[in-house]
């Protein structure tokens, strides 16, 4: 996969969840530039969700619900829930800390990802969200792009990444893809109520269920097999049972919570959106 760091920047799709001005990677423009990688993960907390790839599924399952949504094209993608309301992730600090203690390659390839004008092209431009708090022009931290265009060792650590986070990607689309067209996925909807008084419901939510599974033709299930599906469909199923870890941390203490309800999905209720898109993926 070719990346280029000159190209005119794509067009302007619906940015990507946690960036709010793309820019392509430029040497004329960003020389000169330094990343301080040194600023938390802030930029992350106005978010309840987050695009996790079928290749972190191991890591993810100990820690995260992992779910499955539907993107802005209607294609079916993983995601781990990290709060109740729309706007609120409960897995970072009022200091900008990750609590858990596995960090998503969606929050790591930050401020830095790939962007093609061809979804069918080989050819991405490394872009960047010009609004990271890590850049600066005050000589602080390592400088991106030397005078001979060379990459500082951040930033062609941060390339690799993208390419491997690429590269994931794909193979988490395929996952999807079969797990879609297997009519595996069943709908619900999660009623949160808390001793404090709020509730909430998580909605437009969709996973593996058990029943499901049973129903998958013998042959098709060892296909699952083979491909390692079946391992990524019982890591997800797995993985729900951490709904009361996040439950936990959204009551406030000493209460304790009020267990989470699951039920088919219902039209009439507020929905809370789920969004899609360390030195290796996991």
């Amino acid at each position: 996969m070719a990346t280029n760091m000159d190209a005119p920047p794509p067009p302007s799709p619906p940015l990507p969840v946690l960036y709010r001005n793309v820019t392509a990677l430029s040497r004329e423009r960003h020389q000169g530039w330094y990343i301080d990688g040194d600023q938390g993960y802030s930029f992350a907390q106005a978010t309840n969700s987050l695009y996790l790839a079928a290749g972190e599924f191991a890591q993810a399952a100990r820690e995260y619900a992992i779910v499955f949504a539907r993107d802005g094209s209607g294609a079916v993608i993983p995601a781990i829930l990290l709060g109740l309301a729309s706007d609120q992730n409960l897995m970072i600090d009022a200091d900008g800390r990750w609590l858990a203690r596995y960090v998503p390659a969606y929050v790591r390839r930050y401020p830095f990802m790939l962007a093609t004008t061809d979804a069918a092209s080989n050819q991405f431009t490394v872009c960047i969200d010009e609004t990271y708090s890590g850049f600066n022009t005050a000589r602080e931290g390592e400088l991106m792009i030397g005078d001979d265009g060379v990459q500082c060792p951040l930033l062609a650590k941060s390339v690799e990444f993208l390419q491997e986070f690429h590269q994931h990607s794909e193979l988490t689309v395929k996952f999807c893809d079969v797990l879609a067209k297997s009519a595996l996925l069943d709908s619900f909807q999660a009623n949160v109520s808390l001793n404090s008084g709020p509730s909430f419901a998580l909605t437009g939510l969709f996973c593996v269920t058990q029943a499901r599974l049973q129903q998958l033709p013998a042959e098709q299930l060892k296909q699952f097999l083979d491909l390692g599906y079946l391992d990524l469909i019982y890591l997800h199923m797995h993985s729900l049972t951490n709904m009361e870890r996040l439950i936990d941390l959204a009551q406030p203490a000493p209460d304790k919570p009020v267990r989470a309800r699951k039920r088919a999905a219902a039209k009439d209720t507020d929905a809370v959106d789920v969004h899609g898109s360390q030195s290796s993926l996991a």
